[in-house]
């Protein structure tokens, strides 16, 4: 699933291709015509992102609301753009640029009401100048809950997927199964900065940058055109830093990576 940093990455991309001018907005594939509509021909005023959710805003107080889910994608190309390709369920046609999007678990139309309550169930987001990080350790502070699940939970930091989690943990060295409430203030404030800064990265390059330039280098990626991970996806291998053999186990149904020589506890 695309981790807050490519819905950012997309949200800026929008901005510069669309924002400030009528776009139209088709489905081809026919599941958003009802939606498409609504905003075909408006000028889209804005667009932004909050976690892993991304957000159009146009000048009638509608916003599409788009969440990329496991499968959805989205391509950008100049114009003029060929004819549709696969199952496009919102095609975007600005002045200049066009974008098709395929596959995403949701796609629809909402007011600000509606958009306002979604932003209101998510946590921080590293990425947004407006996060508070103050939000997420007092629920982290409080909780009995694994650190690995909670920087799972959108609720508690918005953006964060299997990766960043797998990542920051490990270059912290902090075990994915302490409770929350186990956890420092120095220590969340650095994971805290720490994603910031690897979320900024990835939305800057497109690519997850998380191991540091000292060990990047030995074994591969684990897959072709991938950058070097600490311990993601790197089960039996030994780990970059002390060579133990990182270990892996499934929390919360998602699947877990972790060196118990860095990573105590």
């Amino acid at each position: 699933m695309p981790e807050g940093h490519i819905l950012h990455r997309l949200a800026r991309l929008h901005q510069q291709h669309y924002a400030g001018a009528a776009v139209r907005v088709s489905s081809p594939q026919g599941r958003f015509s009802e939606g498409a509509v609504l905003v075909d021909g408006r000028v889209l005023t804005h667009a932004e992102a909050w976690g892993k959710h991304l957000f159009h805003h146009y000048e009638t107080g509608a916003v599409v609301h788009v969440h990329l889910g496991i499968y959805g994608e989205f391509t950008e190309s100049a114009l003029p753009l060929g004819q549709p390709v696969g199952q496009v369920r919102m095609r975007m046609i600005g002045v200049s640029h066009g974008s098709d999007l395929r596959g995403p678990a949701a796609c629809d139309v909402l007011g600000p009401h509606e958009v306002e309550a979604i932003e209101a169930r998510l946590g921080p987001d590293p990425l947004r100048t407006d996060a508070d990080p103050d939000r997420a350790w007092s629920r982290i502070s409080k909780s009995r809950t694994a650190i690995g699940s909670l920087l799972m939970n959108q609720a508690v930091i918005a953006g964060v997927g299997n990766v960043y989690r797998a990542e920051v943990l490990f270059r912290h060295g902090i075990g994915p199964q302490r409770p929350g409430k186990d956890l420092s203030r120095s220590e969340f404030d650095a994971l805290w900065a720490d994603l910031v800064e690897l979320m900024r990265i990835g939305m800057e390059r497109g690519r997850m940058h998380v191991v540091r330039p000292e060990h990047d280098h030995g074994a591969p990626a684990y897959a072709k055109d991938r950058p070097r991970t600490y311990v993601y996806r790197r089960a039996g291998d030994p780990c970059r830093v002390c060579g133990t053999p990182v270990l892996h186990s499934v929390m919360q149904a998602r699947n877990l990576f972790w060196c118990p020589g860095c990573q105590p506890g």
